[in-house]
């Protein structure tokens, strides 16, 4: 009934065929189940109550909320325009998804932690440094730790070149273990600097004047590991190397000690060539400073020879001799000897010829007795390691009495050796023998 009421008040059209109203189906079936009398009177009524209800809520609504439906109905009036371009950006953001999958995938595979890239790789050595930066200024701390204990070496050096020495050892260490670092080669190239000059160091100590026995042992053994190539004991002899350039610093030291009387020389350089200019089968009275040269002289150079002598055969003992086994072609090179081995034939030409040049001016007796034994004393305190030169003070050009004169010397100086061996001896056989137990 309500359709039929629906369809007689909107006859359909083909042009537009809307679908039934769902609240007008329902209005209209209460009006077909109302009276007719109540249609005429009450719902007339009704109706125009409803509409001024709803009348009067519209201007209430309009009234509190004009402006957000006038701002409502323009932003409604944009979606228009605005719908479009959403529609395109989504088209957009839906065409440059596959694109920006494919950049994500190609970063992945391009910068992960097992593939080969250069930014990486500068990136993990920058993180390892930050990470290891203590340790490598420690490592850059060495040159200058080492350089320190060698300085200071002077006023310490039983501690402080033992410990340059294994700051030395430690960065060896380092240098065999990462060979193809530049870093440890540069420290390593600094530390071989700070090691010459240690060298150096320890080379000018021997040749100080006051040198002790002590003292040269422990040099001795530094240079060892310092240049460990000299001590090729095995090849040249005893010491080796280092033997030879101890040898070498002392002799210098011993020079260094005799060029000091340079104004005594002069002055018996003066008097003998006055001498030279005397004429023959005159008196001379001259020699004094001459002989005050030579005593000088010989006094240093016995002592400066027996020590150097002596501490190096205490520094550089002489090995064990082995019986090698005879075979039928010995080896035609045999190993070079020590280098003290003709040391001592140096220093005894170098008193030889100081000698043949001065003593010649002194003519006084008593004088050249005095010199000749104390030469004769030089050579029996050589004598005690096997350098005794005292037959060749004969070979000496000091005039035509010379040779009578040095047997003269010769047999004093022996009858005053024997009678002090004979009062040494007579000692020790008149002390008490040791209590046997």
């Amino acid at each position: 009934m309500a359709d039929f009421f629906q369809e007689f008040l909107n006859p359909p059209s083909a042009a537009d065929r809307r679908p039934n109203d769902p609240v007008a189906l329902e209005y209209l079936s209460t009006l077909a189940s109302m009276p007719l009398s109540q249609l005429d009177t009450i719902e007339h009524q009704s109706l125009a109550q409803s509409s001024h209800s709803l009348l009067l809520s519209l201007q209430s609504l309009s009234k509190r909320s004009h402006k957000s439906i006038i701002s409502s109905a323009q932003n409604h009036s944009h979606l228009r325009t605005a719908l479009p371009i959403l529609a395109a950006s989504i088209n957009d953001l839906t065409t440059a998804i596959p694109r920006l999958d494919n950049e994500a995938v190609h970063f992945s595979t391009t910068y992960h932690k097992s593939g080969d890239n250069d930014i990486l790789n500068a990136r993990k050595r920058a993180l390892l440094l930050s990470r290891n930066v203590e340790r490598l200024v420690d490592v850059l701390d060495l040159p200058a730790l080492l350089s320190t204990a060698i300085t200071t070496g002077s006023s310490a050096p039983a501690a402080n070149y033992a410990s340059a020495l294994d700051l030395n050892s430690h960065i060896r260490r380092l240098h065999s273990l990462y060979a193809d670092s530049c870093l440890v080669t540069s420290v390593s190239t600094q530390a071989d600097e700070a090691m010459q000059a240690m060298a150096k160091n320890l080379i000018a100590s021997l040749r100080t004047p006051g040198l002790k026995l002590a003292s040269a042992l422990r040099t001795i053994s530094w240079l060892r590991r310092v240049i460990p190539d000299l001590d090729s004991t095995g090849v040249t002899g005893n010491g080796g190397g280092l033997g030879a350039l101890f040898l070498v610093c002392r002799l210098s030291t011993l020079i260094n000690m005799l060029a000091a009387l340079e104004p005594l020389r002069e002055l018996a350089e003066q008097e003998r060539i006055r001498q030279q200019k005397n004429p023959p089968g005159s008196t001379w009275s001259g020699g004094q400073q001459t002989e005050r040269y030579l005593k000088r002289y010989i006094e240093i150079f016995r002592e400066q020879s027996f020590a150097i002598v002596s501490m190096f055969r205490s520094i550089f003992p002489a090995p064990a001799s082995e019986a090698a086994p005879k075979t039928e072609d010995p080896d035609p090179l045999q190993p070079i000897p020590s280098a003290v081995s003709t040391f001592p034939f140096h220093l005894i030409e170098m008193l030889m010829e100081t000698l043949r040049i001065y003593l010649p001016s002194i003519r006084d007796q008593p004088s050249r007795d005095s010199l000749l034994t104390q030469v004769l004393y030089c050579a029996g305190s050589l004598g005690r390691l096997g350098g005794d030169f005292g037959v060749l003070l004969a070979t000496i050009d000091a005039g035509d009495e010379a040779e009578d004169e040095w047997v003269e010397v010769v047999r004093r100086h022996r009858h005053m050796a024997g009678r002090l061996e004979s009062i040494v001896g007579g000692k020790e056989k008149g002390s008490p023998e040791p209590i046997k137990a």
